[in-house]
């Protein structure tokens, strides 16, 4: 899991902050999975639902062009496992943006107080939202200019195109509606994300979050117990606050999801507050990072219908 990072997720009950970045370890054997070409990052197309050149960042993870206060682009981080839009701390500041008030997060190693901005608008493609109060973290631990958090996909859908290194955002029908997808698992919502409750990894039942701001998938300590015989080590997760915590990982052979079947999957464990705020601790869980997302060739996560769409590689 070298150079790994595993993304945000935040809570606004209490605007609760939850990330880390793994510290480098050995990797696993992948996962299987179709080749990715890599591709520049391009302008964002303004227009609804049309693909968006997407840029896969050092941990793999997608970003696109997003524009603020009528300025930009800028990269922006698509985060399903984020509730909320993040901005750097650098970016407000070059936007001149007001300030709002103090706020306490909680991240994967602790708690913290950060500052919040006020931001008239965010644009993404012909998709503006306006009046938003958004968190301020550093740009060096986001990896992003960036956060597109749930708030701003819940009337929406996206695809995530690993063939071609794109995404695009829009409503499912413009989006070609089901058409290429072999597998649809219905999900239920909490806190703004998605939740699959009927996946079982090496036959043990777990709820996953699909989580595209996290390269690498996280566990919970339930599901570390339950599979304990198959531990890979220690490392260290770093959170977006610069705290430390303690995580060992482990290895599933398969993870299954309806039909769909994921092979080699490597987890790092830790009693995140994440599993805690989304009530997701006690039973086996996990955040699904992009790792193993990246062995189909299409997603497409549909937060109007609470719906996930798998498009299998050849040979599946």
């Amino acid at each position: 899991m070298p150079g790994a990072a595993l993304g945000l997720t935040l809570v606004f009950a209490e605007l609760a902050i939850l990330g880390a970045q793994p510290a480098p370890v050995q990797p696993p054997p992948p996962p299987i999975a179709v080749q990715t070409p890599q591709t520049g990052l391009q302008n964002f197309e303004a227009q609804t639902g049309a693909p968006i050149q997407g840029q896969a960042d050092v941990d793999d993870r997608m970003t696109v062009s997003v524009g603020l206060e009528g300025r930009g682009p800028y990269r922006f981080l698509i985060d399903t496992g984020s509730q909320t839009t993040v901005v750097s701390s650098a970016l407000a500041g070059t936007l001149g943006l007001t300030q709002g008030p103090m706020v306490r997060i909680v991240s994967m190693g602790g708690s913290s107080s950060v500052a919040t901005a006020y931001l008239d608008t965010l644009d993404i493609g012909l998709r503006s939202y306006s009046g938003l109060t958004v968190p301020l973290l550093e740009r060096q631990h986001i990896g992003a200019d960036g956060i597109v958090g749930t708030d701003s996909l819940q009337d929406q859908r996206v695809v995530l195109d690993f063939t071609k290194n794109t995404i695009a955002i829009g409503d499912a029908q413009s989006l070609g509606g089901s058409s290429g997808y072999e597998i649809i698992v219905r999900a239920r919502k909490k806190a703004g994300r998605l939740i699959l409750t009927n996946a079982l990894i090496d036959g043990i039942r777990a709820d996953v979050v699909i989580d595209t701001g996290a390269s690498s998938t996280i566990g919970n300590l339930a599901l570390q117990r339950a599979i304990s015989e198959r531990s890979a080590g220690q490392t260290t997760l770093l959170s977006v606050t610069g705290h430390e915590l303690p995580a060992g990982l482990g290895f599933a052979k398969k993870l299954k999801i309806d039909d769909v079947n994921i092979s080699n999957v490597l987890i790092a464990f830790a009693d995140a507050p994440a599993f805690r705020e989304l009530n997701l601790r006690r039973r086996p869980a996990i955040f699904l990072g992009m790792r193993e997302l990246r062995v189909f060739k299409r997603i497409a996560i549909d937060f109007s219908t609470r719906r996930i769409l798998f498009d299998l590689p050849k040979g599946s």
